[in-house]
């Protein structure tokens, strides 16, 4: 098959429709070429519930193996759970999953040993070339003598056991949990992590199936966790928890049904892990998270680096700022403790953690401190002024109204160039909306509805505002 690459290779993966514009055939070729470029003489596979996965898989590994490396198949797994295989086994690894896009779609996730990550400039650019080239019919390198092997392993309970190594939930009250899995990966995962912990599992779409017959595994578009919200208010839950379709994101719903922003989520971990290493630290955050995530490091002690936006991009800054805990407002996170790659179950971990920790809910717990000094004017860096002719009502701000006219701030330096958010089929991929982010909504009641919800958690749990935790988490 002679392919467009250029449509199928993205700037962190490889993702399109099957078979219109990959097949098997391509897939032993990306196989093959990952080898040639990475040099790896054992690498690790797995795969997601996608009808298309399983044959994929097995094509690339056998590119993999005429290559002359042992294969390493893992079977089905969340994203994470093969980012926890290159890590544990230091081998560099494959993902094949189209995250939360429609059925038809499918995609791989590469890196290198210790779950590095493999991009444009790291990797990915060299396994394009190699791929057009042998898919135009130029001969490959002479095989080796003696080719690689194949073989099965099962990691599920070791990388349940390395994420409950590092957050400690035995003391927790009892929570009750609603989880949409939305027929993707949590299905698979979340059972066997959430076993044997003091929570009341309720179950939302486990049944793995990559046609997504109930909704999009997308949880960052409304539509698709409106049935989370009804179940959670439905059971009197403590919170809900969805995940995309590879289970590498997850998203958080209060008890009341109400969202909370990913960069909420990103402060109250944050300011957990700064805790969970003596109060210092660096904590990675991309352009479009909100201004309180900044904040909120450098008041428990942390220094903020911000980054653009993308999970190869952030690890790549994880590693070389040695930062402890990195996120986006996309509801990626990303720990050192995990070989800098992201977790979507260690962060729910951490929200557990939090909520279980207090006995207030998630979203009407009462800070410790107010946090309404976090205000708008604040965040965004500059004071409101007073346009000529308007009332108390005209505040209105410089930088925004530039923004708007022109497309660049006050003050814009254009040889900053800041990358917009990306559109994954017609989905923001990071969108942040009025009121998230900032303590004070703007009703001028001081009343928050992101932000004030996950940081009560963190300045009234025990490893809050730089306080360490008895658990050690």
């Amino acid at each position: 098959m002679v392919a467009d690459l250029s449509q199928l290779v993205k700037a962190y993966d490889v993702r399109g429709v099957v078979p219109d514009q990959w097949d098997e055939s391509l897939a032993e070729l990306f196989g093959a070429a990952f080898v040639q470029v990475t040099e790896a003489a054992a690498i690790v596979v797995g795969h997601d519930m996608r009808p298309t996965s399983p044959a994929l898989s097995g094509a690339f590994a056998r590119g993999a193996a005429a290559r002359g490396a042992d294969v390493t198949l893992i079977g089905l797994c969340s994203t994470d759970q093969l980012y926890y295989a290159s890590g544990a086994l230091d081998l560099p690894g494959a993902m094949f999953t189209a995250s939360h896009n429609p059925a038809q779609y499918n995609g791989i996730k590469m890196c290198r040993a210790g779950a590095a990550p493999v991009g444009q400039d790291t990797g990915l650019r060299e396994i394009r070339t190699l791929v057009e080239q042998w898919s135009e019919g130029a001969p490959q390198p002479p095989a080796p003598a003696t080719p690689g092997t194949i073989t099965e392993r099962d990691t599920l309970t070791d990388y349940a056991a390395h994420l409950l190594g590092l957050v400690d939930l035995k003391a927790i009250r009892p929570l009750k949990v609603v989880v949409d899995a939305g027929n993707g990966m949590g299905g698979h995962t979340v059972p066997t992590v959430f076993e044997g912990l003091p929570l009341d599992l309720v179950p939302l779409y486990f049944d793995l199936d990559g046609t997504f017959p109930n909704h999009e595994a997308n949880p960052l578009d409304p539509k698709n966790i409106v049935d989370l919200q009804a179940r959670v208010v439905a059971e009197g839950a403590d919170l809900g928890l969805a995940f995309d379709g590879d289970a590498d994101r997850c998203f958080v719903v209060d008890e009341r049904g109400e969202g909370v922003s990913p960069s909420a989520i990103t402060a109250l971990v944050a300011a957990r892990e700064l805790a969970r290493n003596g109060g210092e630290g660096i904590v990675i955050h991309n352009l479009i998270t909100s201004w309180s995530v900044p904040e909120v490091v450098r008041e428990n002690g942390g220094t903020a680096v911000r980054t653009r936006v993308g999970h190869s991009f952030i690890k790549t800054e994880m590693a070389k700022h040695g930062a402890i805990f990195g996120g986006e407002h996309s509801a990626h996170y990303y720990f050192r403790d995990f070989w800098n790659a992201d977790t979507g179950m260690l962060a729910a971990l951490h929200v557990l953690a939090a909520l279980g920790g207090q006995t207030a809910p998630l979203g009407t717990g009462g800070p410790v401190r107010p946090l309404r000094r976090l205000r708008r004017d604040q965040l965004h860096g500059h004071r409101p002024v007073r346009q000529r002719g308007r009332g108390q009502g005209g505040l209105r701000h410089p930088r925004r109204r530039r923004l708007r006219r022109t497309g660049r701030p006050h003050g814009h330096d254009p040889r900053l160039v800041v990358q917009p958010p990306r559109l994954e089929h017609g989905t923001l991929a990071a969108p942040e909306r009025r009121g998230e982010g900032r303590a004070d909504d703007g009703d001028g009641t001081g009343r928050g509805t992101g932000l004030d919800q996950a940081l009560s958690l963190v300045l009234s749990s025990p490893s809050g505002a730089g306080q360490p935790s008895p658990s050690g988490a």
